[in-house]
């Protein structure tokens, strides 16, 4: 094996006068222009030591930073692109969020398999790192939310026998003109380019790995330099830090990042990156909660923030010891410093978090209990726990509110609403989950243990329970829980925090043998219409359980499965046989059509589908497209789609939305639907180059999933532009109708609604009518009389049950008073048991029961109506347990049953053991009183 050593001995250095040195705290290799240097300059290894003393000649605001960093590469030949949303989903299906700027190239740029947007290329890319949550706030320089300013460069070797199997080609630049551009850029910027260290850090992610510089000035990272130029190979040379081996690509990237944060707070200053990143809100938020410092109290307060670096969980085991060892250099007791920089810590984690969720809500993230909505719910509670600790109370959609308007999204009256939403929904949490916690607190402390960590998590998942509530409810009832410093990391962690989804399982059984097949030219986009054509067999495939074949077509108008789009019917002929297609798959360009028979390779074909089905189909999937438009109209442009199926009876479209659709917009969904329906508009297809399409309609191309491929197959339908695999009425109008069926909460954070479309449409309303009329004719009405009618009879049927409750109560009473004369009473010492054969529904035998307990008597009631049923009640102050008897008696019918000590029913299935049970019943009161 061999190391990467030599990666790093660039002509750059050597040019300049670097030198290779090693730090003696941290054992990492760097380089400088200064031969004296010993340490590498990055916390904990150093302090930050531009706090007070800005590293720049100039202080820049944010905006201003942006702009410095893109006309700088402008200058040097970079294209500047937008950057991309912050859910990263929208066009990727392995992650959740964007956590760098690579992800927007990932994974078909970085392949080759397509070309980027330009080439070198500079962007300031919005970024959430799930991962960095719980040292927000603590190190002074960590943001959960960040730009990661960015120039790339797509290289291809030159010495490739077929450079054009890669979609660039060539060397743009590498290594050398990188670290020369991020020197000049400080320089330029009037940094010490002296006191700048270049740490070698190797760095390894999603399969690729490369060399990496990370480049420090004054105690801060500003950037890291990635070369991307290898992937992971068993049999490669190069064993990294994660344990796996690699070897090098044909392609090769620079992928660098420069946190423009962390560039702006060089430029001011100021105590933390937060004052220098969210300077008007730190300040609202300090003076909503009322935080005031004496000038000496805040000198303290500056001290410690050049020493907070040393608080990043990810280099220290123990961040409270850490903070001991800053108390002990300040001359503080650890106390007195938390007193003073808690308060404020949590004010900076308020700021960062409002920012995260204005970049969440305002790309459209809907919360929910699953993936990107989850992780958004988990920041949301958290700032809002945050907020009442520290005694902020102004609302948090007007927090989230300030940094959706900094950050110039114009859906800010959606994002107010869903905040608004979310924080209702976890009063309402906290409300019942706080009585969970209290009886979790209980168990423990009666068992001397400590509440364990999955626990915790747990409560959190199910019930958004903060850690910090659990401690003290905890310590109200003596039980003891340790929360781990990376708590809301560990959460991230377990939602997908990084990666989303793991890799389907490949349908194909026989890969090996159709990846010699040519791909089958699908005729059915041409004339989705047509259900007759005819091709050749190129080969049959017996099944391996035996049940059919896959027959594979050198043409074909069968629609194969996807999409959400079932699959065509129908038959393949010969002139000797017609074999049954029950199923059509698609593997890799090849179009497999799953037979009952075998029609013979090399045989001519006459294909025939089923058109009825097809035709059905075709108005669903339209349907589809034109359902969620409407939608998007009538709820918010945050709406997307979380899953469809199409069917020929009806079909189902998830819509990602933060609350119930009510009947009005339903129906304000239908009215916009079958308008464009009766426009009759033309249904457009076309096949535009992927990123062509990218920048012209944005990621909403993908609602439907993220398909392969350098071209789309756009269909347009109205305003709504989709990527889209499926088959398509070729007008509006073709659909006929459209009508909503039903709605319903599939899971939080997503409705679904079930609709269908043409002759379905119709037959799904004269069904709807049909359960109208026979409702009206056994109600005796006409058929618009109905609503009024069964409410009329609902509410005489309630005050019917009242009257029936009211009576079975007076019933009880008169029992209760007649005492001996309907039951056998017992005289226990300190209370009368009455025992009584009462054969009356349950809700009678409680009623007497009760109104016995009122009388101060035990009552001990058996009713033979359904099975031999017992109710037992004691009165408050009596020596016996009501389980127990219920217990005793239910075990003589063959049955068994309990409850707690003062009321307690069972039963049995041998009614004629009741009498004999209720006989023994004085005797079972006594030896339970004995015991």
């Amino acid at each position: 094996m061999s190391d990467l050593d030599e990666e790093y001995q660039l002509e750059y250095f050597h040019d300049e006068g670097f030198v290779r040195k090693e730090c003696p705290s941290c054992g990492a290799h760097f380089w400088t222009r200064d031969e004296d240097r010993e340490l590498c300059g990055e916390p904990p290894c150093a302090d930050y030591e531009f706090i007070g003393e800005p590293g720049f000649d100039e202080e820049f605001s944010l905006e201003e930073m942006r702009e410095q960093f893109l006309s700088f590469f402008e200058e040097h030949g970079h294209e500047r692109i937008d950057p991309y949303p912050v859910a990263a989903n929208r066009w990727r299906d392995d992650v959740l969020l964007t956590q760098a700027s690579i992800y927007d190239f990932q994974p078909l740029v970085t392949s080759g398999q397509t070309p980027p947007p330009a080439n070198p290329l500079t962007v300031s890319q919005p970024c959430i790192r799930m991962q960095d949550i719980d040292n927000v706030g603590k190190t002074g320089r960590h943001t959960m939310a960040f730009e990661m300013m960015a120039h790339h460069a797509f290289n291809a070797r030159e010495d490739l026998e077929d450079p054009d199997q890669y979609a660039y080609q060539g060397e743009v630049y590498w290594k050398n003109e990188t670290v020369e551009y991020c020197d000049t850029l400080l320089d330029e910027l009037g940094a010490d380019i002296e006191d700048v260290t270049y740490i070698e850090d190797p760095w390894v992610g999603g399969g690729n790995a490369g060399p990496a510089i990370e480049v420090i000035y004054r105690g801060l990272e500003l950037a890291t330099l990635v070369f991307m130029c290898m992937e992971q190979d068993p049999e490669g040379d190069y064993e990294l830090k994660d344990g796996n081996t690699y070897s090098y690509m044909d392609t090769y990237i620079v992928d660098t990042g420069y946190g423009l944060e962390r560039w702006t707070w060089m430029s001011q200053g100021t105590p933390t990156v937060y004052e220098a990143v969210y300077p008007e809100m730190i300040e609202f938020l300090k003076d909503n909660a009322g935080l005031e410092y004496t000038d000496d109290e805040l000198a303290l307060v500056n001290r410690a923030a050049r020493l907070s670096g040393q608080l990043d969980i990810d280099d220290v085991d123990d961040v409270e010891a850490a903070r001991d060892n800053i108390a002990e250099k300040l001359d503080v007791s650890t106390n007195r410093l938390r007193e003073l920089v808690e308060p404020l810590e949590d004010i900076y984690a308020i700021a960062d978090h409002s920012r995260t969720l204005a970049y969440m809500f305002g790309d459209g993230i809907v919360p929910s209990n699953v993936g990107t909505g989850y992780l958004a719910r988990m920041v949301l509670r958290r700032t809002k726990r945050l907020c009442d600790n520290v005694g902020v109370d102004a609302p948090l959609d007007e927090l989230v509110d300030m940094q959706a308007d900094r950050l110039d999204y114009e859906n800010r009256d959606t994002i107010r609403d869903i905040v608004r939403t979310e924080v209702e929904k976890y009063r309402e949490t906290l409300e019942r989950g706080g009585r969970q916690v209290e009886r979790l607190a209980s168990e423990y402390a009666e068992k001397g243990e400590p509440i364990p960590l999955d626990e915790v998590l747990e409560l959190y998942d199910s019930q958004g329970i903060q850690p910090d509530m659990v401690e003290e409810i905890a310590d109200d009832h003596g039980a003891d829980v340790e929360i781990p410093d990376d708590f809301y990391s560990l959460v991230a962690a377990r939602h997908g925090g990084e990666e989303a989804f793991e890799e389907e399982e490949s349908i194909a059984e026989q890969e090996d043998r159709i990846a010699e097949l040519p791909d089958t030219e699908k005729l059915f986009y041409e004339g989705p219409e047509r259900t007759e054509f005819e091709a050749v067999v190129l080969d049959v495939v017996e099944c391996e359980d035996g049940e059919g074949y896959d027959v594979v077509l050198d043409q074909t108008m069968f629609y194969p499965e996807g999409g959400g789009q079932p699959a065509d019917v129908g038959t393949l002929s010969t002139d000797d046989v017609t074999v049954e297609v029950t199923d059509v798959q698609e593997i890799d360009g090849v179009v497999l059509h799953r037979t009952d028979e075998d029609p013979g390779k090399g045989e001519f074909v006459r294909g025939q589908i089923d058109g009825t089905r097809r035709k059905r189909l075709m108005q669903h999937h339209t349907a589809t497209h034109i359902i969620g438009h409407a939608a998007r109209e009538v709820l918010g442009d945050h709406v997307r789609q979380a899953g469809a199926q199409k069917g020929t009876e009806s079909s189902r479209f998830d819509i990602r939305h933060y609350e119930r659709i009510s009947r009005e917009e339903v129906k304000r969904i239908e009215r916009v639907a079958n308008e464009i329906v009766t426009d009759n508009l033309a249904v457009k297809q076309e096949w535009p180059h992927r990123q062509e399409a990218e920048e012209e309609h944005g990621f909403d191309l993908y609602q439907g999933g993220i398909p392969p491929g350098e071209e789309l197959r756009l269909i347009h339908v109205a305003e709504d532009v989709q990527a889209c695999a499926g088959t398509h009425v070729t007008r509006t109008g073709d659909i006929g109708t459209i009508k909503v069926l039903s709605t319903e909460r599939v899971q939080d954070g997503v409705e679904r609604l079930v609709f269908a479309a043409g002759d379905a449409a119709i037959e799904a309303t004269q069904r709807t009518e049909d359960a109208l009329y026979e409702a009206a004719d056994t109600l005796d009405v006409s058929p618009q009389e109905v609503p009024e009618t069964a409410e009329r009879f609902f509410t005489e049927w309630k005050e019917r049950g009242k009257q029936i409750e009211d009576l079975k109560e007076q019933l009880a009473e008169v029992r209760a008073q007649g005492g001996a004369s309907e039951g056998e009473e017992v005289d226990l010492g300190d209370a009368t048991a009455v025992i009584q054969r009462v054969d009356a529904d349950m809700d009678e035998l409680r009623a007497t029961a009760n109104a016995l307990v009122e009388e101060g008597k035990v009552a001990v009631l058996g009713s033979g109506r359904d099975g031999a049923t017992f109710v037992v009640a004691v009165p408050d102050g009596v020596d016996l347990n009501a389980g127990a008897v219920v217990s005793e008696l239910a075990a003589k019918v063959g049955g068994g049953g309990g409850g707690p000590p003062d009321f307690a029913q069972g039963g049995g299935p041998e009614t004629d053991k009741l009498d004999d049970a209720l006989e023994e019943a004085p005797d079972v009161l006594r030896q339970l009183r004995e015991a």
